[in-house]
């Protein structure tokens, strides 16, 4: 307790010095020499969900970065997939006094209370590739065109099922992300948009039954809890027949799935992996499509999210307003957030290559 007072009194007392440099026209440390306003040199909070999945590690990094180049100081944080830590990892930063927050939620409706806190506090937030939920207090999101996500995961799988040629039937199995998180019903939307069609016209078959958002979504996007339903699948369903599609949200899903079709005789000569979409181009599972495992990824360059995230950032703490290219999609069930949307990659075997090595985003040597 003792040292937590004294923590709080160095804290209170490094602000109050701030407060006096900045009258008396001095710039705080750690602020750029070209920079006049008191943001610049400020600390921004970053609180990202997991260090589980390579993706938030390195959208972490990406935000550091890039903050770190506008001047400012940051605090980045993992929640690893609880709730509750999160949520006292933000008000541990509010209470530190960042100028602003960026926050990729755990869960999309915890985080209400302790946002009242920053907005009392005046510390604008940023909703990172997650929107969070049931709350006035986030000023703007940053993220990809979700439901484009989806489109491109089913459309791939279309194409190289030869439906649109009038092949089939085929049996596929459907899987989601976490029920937990807003992106997951816009990334199974956009991919039911394409594929339902299909299933109406039985050239698509779900012989498990499952088709409904509510049964096939895997709690914190985790590959062991998708391999699990991927094996109870097989044996229930599939002592007859086989699985020709997969769709699959994540890459790290997508991993957890390719295990329990392996262990079941799966990529042997007589019996073909089935055609197997993910997201996030993370690196196993490029390797993977590489060696003709994972059919596909959807690429979502982290680089651009984390510049859109902390232009977004920079332009609320100096007046301006940030760009945002959609004020309608993202309603949060009590504002419209107002969003600024990437558009997402569709990469396989053809064009990963191109897209990620000669893009920068991997080397060569790292693909190996």
């Amino acid at each position: 307790m003792r040292n937590r007072r004294a923590a709080l009194a160095a804290i209170a007392g490094a602000a109050s010095l701030a407060l006096t440099l900045t009258a008396c026209g001095q710039s705080g440390e750690g602020g750029s020499e070209a920079a006049t306003d008191s943001a610049k040199g400020g600390t921004i909070g970053i609180a990202m969900p997991t260090k589980s999945s390579e993706r938030w590690i390195t959208d972490g990094a990406n935000v550091e970065k890039d903050l770190k180049a506008k001047g400012y100081k940051t605090k980045l944080v993992f929640g690893e997939d609880d709730p509750d830590q999160q949520v006292s990892q933000i008000e541990n930063l509010i209470t530190q006094g960042v100028k602003a927050l960026i926050v990729a939620a755990i869960d999309n409706k915890s985080l209400n209370n302790v946002l009242q806190q920053a907005a009392d506090a005046k510390i604008p937030v940023i909703s990172y590739d997650r929107l969070i939920l049931g709350t006035k207090n986030v000023d703007y999101y940053a993220s990809f065109d979700n439901e484009k996500v989806g489109q491109l995961q089913a459309g791939y799988l279309v194409e190289k099922l030869g439906l649109a040629s009038g092949k089939g039937p085929f049996n596929i199995e459907l899987f989601a992300g976490s029920n937990d998180d807003n992106n997951t019903k816009y990334f199974f939307n956009g991919a039911m948009s394409v594929l339902q069609p299909y299933i109406d016209s039985k050239k698509l078959v779900v012989k498990s039954g499952q088709t409904a958002l509510t049964k096939v979504t895997t709690l914190r996007w985790d590959g062991a809890t998708a391999q699990k339903r991927m094996e109870d699948i097989l044996t229930s369903t599939y002592t007859s027949g086989r699985v020709d599609a997969v769709l699959s949200p994540y890459d790290g899903i997508s991993i957890g799935i390719l295990a329990a079709l392996k262990s079941d005789g799966y990529g042997a000569k007589n019996k073909p992996l089935p055609v197997i979409s993910g997201q996030d181009a993370e690196l196993a599972s490029v390797k993977s499509i590489i060696a003709g495992e994972q059919s596909m990824t959807v690429y979502k360059d982290l680089r651009k999210l984390a510049q859109v995230a902390t232009d977004m950032v920079d332009a609320s703490l100096n007046g301006k307003k940030p760009e945002i290219n959609d004020t309608k999609s993202y309603d949060n069930g009590t504002k419209v957030v107002p969003a600024f949307l990437l558009q997402p990659v569709s990469v396989d075997k053809s064009n990963y290559e191109k897209e990620l090595v000669q893009g920068g985003y991997y080397t060569a040597d790292q693909l190996k």
